[in-house]
């Protein structure tokens, strides 16, 4: 069987010869969306590069067209491709910035690759433990006890299975009927658990069926396997090996999904960070994104 080649789309904005900044979307399988990260640094002194990551976006092949190689699809496979696109644009180091899952891809790069890392810029910080996963999925069920109910019930959960193994099962599976009908339950679940941030707005995070089932695949697939990040490789127990690497982690007070304390544990151990609490912003928003902007100046700054 041959294996298609992954490619991985990329773009570049600002000064050709500014100072390189490497932006990292949410998600998994968010992509870059309308583009709006391009505006955040100041054209006539960065270089800002963005890529949609490995099977979402407009990277190819997408998830939905080659699930029998979904296996291959990890956060390793992710900071390989991040590699190659350096190498190919021929950067020597770069500021790396992401938001939501982008913070743990980041994160995860910078503790692979960290000579290649000037600073690292992060809002709505995750690190996708067991106990954010498990918080996510299960844990805050107690302030959406209806909404919970309803996406554990349309999970159809097998004997020992945790909710998002059944949905990343579903989600994956022959049957693309039952994975449509599971990524229209994941999507409504999403949207209620975010609903408590004051930037929130009713309805879907996805009208585009084929970008609802992509984000809800690879999320599930990233979360049932714990970010892979297991054994020995999870973020928070290593984050000193980046002590000397300036850091900035913005996170709103009011995130229900992500609480802030998973900043507040990285800040702790990570001397030469920053914690930024935004206290009237949810997962991510305008303050979050204009203190991003500001980070990014001040780690340029001691270049």
């Amino acid at each position: 069987m041959n294996v298609p080649q992954a490619r991985i789309y990329w773009e570049s904005t600002g000064e050709p010869s500014g100072i390189p900044v490497l932006y990292l979307h949410g998600g998994p399988g968010g992509s870059l969306g309308n583009g709006g990260y391009r505006k955040r640094h100041d054209h006539t002194r960065f270089r800002t590069i963005g890529l949609d990551q490995r099977g979402c976006g407009k990277s190819t092949p997408t998830v939905q067209e080659d699930l029998d190689h979904l296996s291959e699809n990890t956060t390793q496979a992710l900071i390989e491709d991040i590699e190659a696109v350096r190498e190919h644009l021929g950067i020597q180091r770069w500021i790396v910035t992401g938001v939501s899952w982008g913070s743990t891809l980041a994160l995860a790069y910078a503790l692979k690759y960290p000579a290649r890392v000037l600073g690292i810029a992060l809002v709505a910080v995750t690190t996708t433990s067991l106990d954010e996963v498990q918080w996510i999925t299960e844990d805050v069920g107690r302030i959406f006890p209806e909404a919970w109910n309803e996406f554990f019930e349309a999970a159809n959960t097998k004997p020992g299975e945790r909710v998002v193994e059944a949905y990343a099962r579903r989600l994956a599976g022959e049957d693309r009927n039952d994975a449509r009908r599971a990524a229209l339950s994941w999507d409504r679940w999403e949207s209620t658990h975010i609903s408590l941030d004051p930037n929130w707005e009713p309805g879907a995070l996805f009208d585009d069926e084929r970008e609802r089932m992509t984000f809800a695949l690879l999320v599930a697939h990233y979360w049932a396997n714990d970010g892979f990040l297991t054994n020995g490789q999870e973020i928070i127990p290593r984050i000193h090996e980046l002590n000397g690497i300036p850091g900035y982690l913005i996170h709103g007070r009011r995130d229900i999904s992500g609480p802030a304390v998973t900043a507040w544990q990285l800040h702790r151990r990570w001397p030469s960070s920053h914690l930024v609490v935004i206290e009237d912003e949810g997962h991510g928003g305008p303050s979050s994104m204009a203190a991003l902007s500001e980070a990014v100046e001040n780690i340029a700054g001691m270049i």
